[in-house]
């Protein structure tokens, strides 16, 4: 025994998902945009600042896709609690993207979404009577798969992309992990322990998860060893993904990798210091790569992005 007191997280009170309020719908997500239509877009804007950076980016991706070198796309939870994730299935689909890492709230909420069709609590109403993050159903589930996924040597990328295979919920065709996991695209998650609601659900195991989120880093950093030439964006993480991915290129790095040629992008709402620093900038100079920043709304540039990639494919 330790000297300190713990919570004893076996008393918490925990209710349905069924009763409570929720502010996202699967119903309200995005229809991915006709390419065409996006290409119509892209090629009206006029060749400054941020729409040439647009361009070069999509333009970027086509080149690492055909040239087969990896498109890692980072996500946080925000990109799929506004409803893009039918857009960059689209890109799993067509095998744009090559690697999917998904920060712990972007994998609950796909969970969510897949199993309910509803996510994203009132986190302020919920605080105050102790009901935040106290629903039995995601938690349960997900760290179920946790613990089969540990037995089975799986990371939580695969082991939750798995399971909601086998459990084909109503909605499963929403989620980007089940998409990743059926198209064996690898999909890896990275988490910090404490800052999402599974975490302390009665029937979390800690070595599980531990050891899941190890495994999702040692594939990260496998991908990135074919990092020349490659391209990794971030959608909207503004602090886990950025750190995870910095390690995961100095890990590449010191076992060989060449980053020569990696083109880096940001997409979010506001440009934060880690991203830029991690992402733009850092693993970019001095290697003939190349980072962008690109600011906007996640629901209105993510959708006209993937559409864009898609027309230049053709």
């Amino acid at each position: 025994m330790g000297r300190y007191a713990e919570a004893d997280l076996s008393r918490l009170r925990v209710g349905s998902a069924l009763d409570r309020s929720t502010r996202v719908a699967v119903e309200d997500f995005a229809r991915p945009l006709d390419p065409r239509a996006a290409a119509a877009v892209l090629a009206s804007l006029p060749d400054q600042l941020a729409a040439r950076a647009l361009r070069e980016v999509v333009a970027r991706v086509v080149m690492a896709h055909r040239d087969r070198r990896p498109v890692l796309t980072m996500c946080g939870g925000h990109v799929v609690k506004v409803g893009v994730s039918p857009c960059l299935i689209g890109l799993l689909e067509r095998r744009v993207i090559s690697h999917l890492a998904l920060n712990g709230a972007a994998a609950l909420h796909d969970v969510e979404i897949a199993r309910q069709g509803r996510t994203s609590e009132d986190v302020e109403a919920h605080l105050h009577d102790g009901s935040f993050g106290m629903v039995d159903e995601t938690g349960d589930f997900m760290n179920g798969a946790l613990t089969e996924g540990a037995r089975r040597n799986e990371g939580l990328g695969e082991c939750w992309g798995r399971a909601l295979i086998e459990e084909r919920p109503p909605h499963l065709e929403a989620s980007l992990l089940a998409a990743a996991y059926r198209l064996r695209v690898p999909a890896t998650v990275h988490v910090a322990i404490g800052t999402d609601t599974i975490h302390h659900h009665p029937r979390c195991d800690g070595r599980a998860l531990g050891e899941g989120a190890l495994r999702d880093f040692r594939i990260l950093a496998a991908t990135l060893a074919e990092a020349r030439g490659a391209v990794a964006l971030n959608l909207g993480s503004a602090v886990l993904m950025p750190e995870v991915f910095l390690k995961a290129l100095a890990v590449a790095r010191n076992l060989g990798a060449d980053l020569s040629d990696l083109t880096t992008a940001n997409f979010d709402q506001i440009q934060h210091y880690r991203p830029r620093v991690n992402v733009v900038e850092r693993p970019t100079r001095g290697t003939g790569g190349r980072g962008y920043a690109l600011t906007g709304h996640h629901e209105i540039l993510i959708p006209l992005f993937a559409a864009a990639v898609l027309a230049e494919l053709g």
